[in-house]
C-alpha cells in the first residue's frame, strides 16, 4: 500500500445558513446605512452617497484630528472666537485654561461647540482654517470621497457636508482610539471648573453600544451614528436627516437591531463529523478521517457555505491516530472562513509477514474459486 495518495474530495455546499430574515424595518430618515458582519458589507442603505450636513457627527473627525496633533495634558487657552461660538456649549470664558483631555470629553458626550472650536484653534495654532483643512486631508486618508468640512463643530455651513456612508465609515476609524471608543458613549462626565455634562444620545440607555454620535442643526435634521457588538457581531448604522429626535432614535435601534439579525454563528467545522475514508489494505476497514478541532464562525444569515476537503484516500501502516491525512476548508463566498486538519481518528498497526502472507492466500483462494464456480 503506498502512502500519500491523494483524492480531492468534491466541493459541496456544506452548511446551508438559516433562511434570510425580513427586509430592512421601515424608516423615515431620507439617508441611512446599515454595514458590518465579518466582511463589513452594506446590508441595507438609503442615498449612501448622497452629500448632506452631518451635524456634529463631524467633532468624530475634530477630536480624531486633535487626538493625533495633541497630548491629552496639554492646556489649552479659550480664545474669545471659541468662546463666542452659539448653540450647544460648555459655556467656556475667554482665558480660561483646560486641558486637551476636558475639552475633547466636552466635544464628544454633550457636543459643544466652544470646545471643538477651542480644540481646533489650540491645534491650528490659532488658525482655524488650518485645523479644518488638517480635517479634509484626514477625511481624503480615510476614503471620505463624499465629506468636506468647513468648520470644526458642524453648524451649518454653504460647502459642510457628508453622507450616511462616510459617517460610518468615519466612526469606525473613530473607534480605533481608545479616547473615544471611551467618552463616546458616556452618559455623563465632569470636567475642570466643575462642569458636569450630560450626553445627547438617548439610545446610550438602550443598547450596548460601541461608540456613537448625535448631531442635529435646522438644516442637518436629526442625525446619529453609531456602532453595536453582539456575538461577536459588529454593526455600524447612520441616520441622516431624520424629522424628530425621537423619529432619530427609532430608526437608528431598529436598523442596528435589524443588522444584527442579519449574522447567526455556525459549525463551519465539525469534529464529531467524518469527512473522509482512508483504504489501509489487506482487508481491514478504513480508516475514518475527522477534523482536528472544531470551529464556529458567524455567517450572514440565507448564505451558504462551501466546503472543499482535500484528503488521502490510502494510508500505509502504521497508521497513529491524529495523524494529518488531509484538510477541509470551508468558504463563505470566495473568503476563506475555515481551515482545519483531517486526521485519523484511530490507529492501525503495521501487518506481520505471516498476517500479508494469509491476506493474500486466502485472496489467492477466493479468486480461484471464483473462476471454478
Amino acid at each position: 500500500m503506498r502512502r500519500g495518495v491523494t483524492a480531492l474530495a468534491a466541493v459541496v455546499s456544506a452548511l446551508a445558513c438559516a433562511a434570510a430574515t425580513a427586509a430592512p424595518p421601515p424608516v423615515s430618515a431620507p439617508a441611512y446605512v446599515v454595514r458590518g458582519g465579518p466582511d463589513d458589507a452594506v446590508l441595507a442603505a438609503r442615498a449612501a452617497n448622497a452629500e448632506r450636513p452631518p451635524a456634529s457627527i463631524t467633532k468624530l473627525m475634530t477630536v480624531m484630528v486633535a487626538l493625533e496633533h495633541a497630548r491629552l495634558n496639554d492646556v489649552v487657552t479659550v480664545s474669545p472666537q471659541a468662546a463666542s461660538v452659539g448653540e450647544s456649549s460648555v459655556n467656556l470664558r475667554p482665558g480660561e485654561r483646560l486641558t486637551v483631555r476636558d475639552l475633547a470629553i466636552a466635544a464628544l458626550v454633550p457636543s459643544a461647540n466652544d470646545a471643538a472650536t477651542a480644540l481646533a484653534a489650540y491645534v491650528g495654532q490659532g488658525s482655524i482654517p488650518r485645523f479644518v483643512a488638517l480635517m479634509n486631508a484626514k477625511a481624503r486618508a480615510l476614503g471620505l470621497t463624499r465629506t468636506h468640512f468647513v468648520n470644526p463643530h458642524g453648524l451649518d455651513t454653504s460647502g459642510h457636508f457628508s453622507s450616511a456612508r462616510d459617517v460610518t465609515t468615519l466612526l469606525d476609524a473613530a473607534l480605533r482610539i481608545p479616547f473615544i471608543r471611551t467618552w463616546s458613549t458616556r452618559s455623563t462626565a465632569t470636567i475642570a471648573g466643575g462642569r458636569s455634562l450630560e450626553s445627547t444620545d438617548d439610545l446610550l440607555s438602550r443598547l450596548p453600544l460601541l461608540g456613537a454620535k448625535t448631531g442635529h442643526t435646522d438644516g442637518a435634521g436629526w442625525s446619529q451614528v453609531a456602532a453595536i457588538r453582539k456575538d461577536g457581531v459588529r454593526i455600524t448604522a447612520s441616520v441622516l436627516g431624520a424629522s424628530s429626535e425621537e423619529q432619530r432614535n427609532a430608526d437608528l435601534a431598529d436598523l442596528l437591531e435589524w443588522g444584527l439579525a442579519q449574522y447567526h454563528p455556525v459549525m463551519a467545522v465539525d469534529s464529531k463529523r467524518v469527512y473522509g475514508l482512508a483504504e489501509t489494505g489487506y482487508g481491514r476497514a478504513p480508516v475514518k478521517l475527522v477534523a482536528q478541532r472544531d470551529v464556529v464562525r458567524t455567517i450572514r444569515v440565507g448564505r451558504p457555505l462551501v466546503e472543499r476537503v482535500v484528503a488521502r484516500t490510502a494510508l500505509a501502516p502504521p497508521v497513529a491516530r491524529g495523524e494529518q491525512a488531509g484538510e477541509v476548508r470551508v468558504y463563505d463566498g470566495a473568503r476563506l472562513v475555515a481551515r482545519v486538519p483531517l486526521v485519523a481518528a484511530t490507529s492501525v498497526s503495521s501487518l506481520s509477514t505471516a498476517g500479508k502472507v494469509g491476506w493474500y492466500a486466502r485472496r489467492t483462494f477466493h479468486h480461484l474459486a471464483g473462476l471454478v464456480t
